[in-house]
């Protein structure tokens, strides 16, 4: 599962300005990797299969996807901008060769080599099922959307949005 998390503002000095959700202290934290929480600074990270901010090629390829809905969201609607962000999670171009993935992956993924250097993976009994898009603007206001597939079939996709109020 991937999870974006936005900040809407809604002020009238632009049309529908984004930024990227801030918090006092944002830390990363993960089974496997550094045993203590890791602080991070502010910008955009990449996180997949493996440890937070890995060099595999489709993962620095998604952070630019990333960057560049970021970069047009201004003239984007909200409905816009989860649309363009679950692309953004479901593009399904390899990114071939990428030694990182071959090497971490050895025999298991050679099979499917080519699905699994994509951003979104999608092979028979493995891959992406979700995609969560968390968008939260000035006045608290939540809007969770969730992409989902339907009974491991690739064909059947579910999207629930749901909206509330963050509670101060």
């Amino acid at each position: 599962m991937c999870i974006l998390l936005f900040k809407f503002d809604p002020r009238p000095v632009s049309k529908n300005a984004y930024s990227t959700t801030k918090g006092d202290v944002i830390c990363y934290y993960g089974n496997k990797g550094e045993p203590e929480p890791i602080f991070l600074n502010p910008g955009v990270y990449g996180l997949s299969n493996s440890l937070l901010d890995t060099p595999w090629k489709k993962l620095q390829y998604g952070k630019q996807l990333f960057t560049d809905v970021i970069k047009q969201s201004q003239d984007l609607t909200k409905e816009d901008l989860v649309k363009e962000l679950i692309k953004v999670m479901n593009n399904q171009e390899p990114q071939l060769p990428d030694p990182a993935i071959e090497d971490q992956g050895k025999d298991y993924i050679r099979p499917i080599l080519n699905k699994y250097a994509a951003v979104c993976v999608r092979g028979p009994g493995y891959g992406t099922r979700t995609n969560t898009v968390i968008l939260v603007d000035a006045e608290g206001q939540v809007t969770f959307t969730e992409r989902t597939m339907l009974d491991a079939d690739i064909n059947q996709w579910k999207t629930s949005t749901y909206q509330f109020k963050l509670q101060t």
